[in-house]
């Protein structure tokens, strides 16, 4: 298996003022290609570290891969210093040379000594031509191992990845790598796991299961390693359906699919329609829907009703209801969710009332709390769900779980 070490070079990484996701797009293309990514580094813009990452990584790895520090400011010294490193001498690149000079000229602007010295590379690696930017790549084979030096600029990086280094990694490894991703929700990763134990034991070697746990939802990735790209897609769609037999109340799509993509497919194959009556949610279950292409054929509206008034003034809450039972009930969510639904005259009505946090818990109704209804013509159901105490998590967990809860009645 060819294995790489990505480094991505910037001091504004470091600090938090640049979010890095160069790392995780030249990682998902890397995998693609049967290139098994083990590390993720990210350095400063000086020399020493550039040069002791670039060692340390050759050790170990068959590829690094750098991002960043090839613009044409002071700050930028990752081509000098690869060039220090591998013992080259930097000489002008004239293609490169010739299209940043028409690059310039095409804008009316002047073509400066630094615009000149980013045509620089060092004489020894193989120059990747950027056809989004002034700044090429640079490709060094280094006593049988790779070296590659792309822009930092997403867009640039990109380009350069995809047409340039892809393809001669590509040639150079044999391995396959297939992944397979169950979305599941419902239960925790603990719970799952210990469904699973029996199955991910016996697993084959070459077949790895990973558990990625995110607010509401559990990411069950499979991932199969080999030579055979036909024997091992068998292998894993053998495997996968063994998955699929053992939590089939848990799944609800595969490959990133969120639960509102899902629901909103459901949906539109029906011709069903939709509406929300949102209390500690706050709009986020229509948030969700109305993100979607599409929503609009099948989702009508939503009323955020926060306060017991609005609950009882728009929706109808009956006050013996809320004196009784209080907000956060199940008698209180089945009423909103009747309510919204014969309001805004569609097929299905959710409703969510609960104590997001981090105050306003009892001992009867601690934070986390939460009820969720959903109504049809047929038949209004409701559940009870606790959660922790962290607000936001709370509202993204009651969201996803509102949305499975319509899936699963949809699909019933």
């Amino acid at each position: 298996i060819m294995t790489c070490e990505i480094i991505n070079i910037g001091d504004e990484l470091l600090i938090g003022q640049v979010v890095n996701t160069n790392a995780s797009w030249m990682a998902e293309q890397l995998n693609l290609i049967g290139v098994n990514v083990q590390q993720v580094t990210v350095v400063s813009d000086s020399a020493d570290a550039i040069e002791n990452a670039v060692k340390r990584a050759l050790l170990t790895h068959d590829v690094v891969l750098l991002s960043g520090g090839l613009g044409p400011t002071k700050d930028d010294i990752t081509k000098t210093t690869l060039a220090q490193m591998f013992n080259a001498d930097m000489v002008i690149h004239e293609p490169t040379m010739q299209r940043n000079r028409l690059f310039f000229e095409g804008r009316n602007l002047p073509f400066t000594d630094i615009n000149r010295k980013q045509a620089e590379a060092p004489n020894n690696c193989i120059v990747l031509d950027n056809l989004c930017g002034t700044a090429p790549g640079m490709w060094f084979d280094i006593n049988g191992k790779i070296v590659v030096s792309l822009a930092g600029v997403p867009y640039e990086m990109k380009q350069l990845l995809q047409n340039e280094v892809l393809p001669r990694l590509q040639q150079r490894n044999e391995t396959v790598i297939l992944h397979k991703t169950v979305m599941t929700t419902g239960m925790g990763e603990s719970f799952v796991a210990q469904r699973l134990e029996t199955w991910e034991v016996a697993l084959p070697a070459h077949i790895r299961l990973a558990y990625l746990p995110s607010p509401g939802y559990l990411r069950l990735r499979l991932s199969a390693f080999g030579n055979d790209k036909t024997l091992l897609q068998s292998e894993l769609d053998r495997e996968l359906s063994v998955l699929q037999s053992l939590i089939p109340d848990l799944i609800f799509g595969y490959d990133n699919q969120l639960i509102e993509e899902v629901v909103l497919q459901m949906l539109l194959q029906r011709q069903q329609t939709v509406s929300t009556a949102e209390s500690c949610t706050g709009g986020a279950i229509a948030q969700c829907l109305t993100s979607l292409s599409g929503s609009s054929k099948v989702f009508k509206g939503s009323i955020v009703a926060y306060s017991n008034d609005v609950k009882q003034q728009i929706l109808g809450v009956k006050a013996d209801t809320l004196q009784t039972y209080g907000a956060v009930s199940e008698q209180t969510v089945i009423e909103m969710a009747q309510a919204v639904r014969q309001l805004l005259h569609t097929d299905y009505g959710i409703a969510t009332s609960g104590i997001a946090g981090p105050t306003g818990g009892t001992p009867d109704k601690p934070i986390g709390m939460v009820w969720i209804a959903v109504a049809s013509a047929q038949r209004t159901i409701a559940q009870q769900f606790q959660f922790a105490d962290n607000r936001q998590r709370n509202i993204v967990r009651t969201t996803v779980a509102a949305l499975n809860f319509l899936r699963t009645e949809i699909h019933n």
